[in-house]
């Protein structure tokens, strides 16, 4: 309903205005949704890539992880961590910039819980591992 009602881009729309508190609201938001919508896959409910990936919303993250309160980066920072969650956003991480702002994350993130589970993700996911493997040789 929020894909279909224009509430993803109606959120990054409201973003435009520059203000912090909003921007930190939406932040707030896409990192619940991405977190319910992970959730649903992960118990089986519901299949394929993500909602957000395809409106924008990656674009949005990669874009905003360093800028804005620390607040505000922790939630897109937890997006990011919850997408990445998703096996089948891999290659939309690895076809963007997003997926060099997850290793950022999981290795400079001000939040213990964040960079854990960014390191955690990166190693479970056999896409982002094979990424990985190819860009050491």
């Amino acid at each position: 309903m929020l894909k279909e009602d224009g509430g993803i881009m109606a959120l990054l729309g409201m973003v435009k205005s520059g203000n912090s508190d909003v921007m930190a609201q939406v932040a707030r938001g896409i990192a619940n949704f991405s977190k319910c919508e992970t959730r649903g896959i992960i118990e089986g409910h519901r299949r394929g890539r993500s909602f957000l990936i395809g409106d924008g919303v990656l674009t949005w993250l990669i874009s905003n992880s360093t800028n804005g309160p620390p607040s505000t980066r922790r939630h897109i920072e937890l997006a990011l961590c919850h997408l990445a969650q998703n096996e089948d956003n891999a290659q939309d991480f690895i076809s963007s910039r997003a997926l060099k702002e997850f290793i950022r994350v999981s290795n400079e993130s001000s939040s213990e819980v964040i960079r854990n589970l960014a390191k955690k993700t990166l190693k479970l996911s056999p896409t982002f591992q094979a990424k990985l493997q190819k860009c050491e040789r």
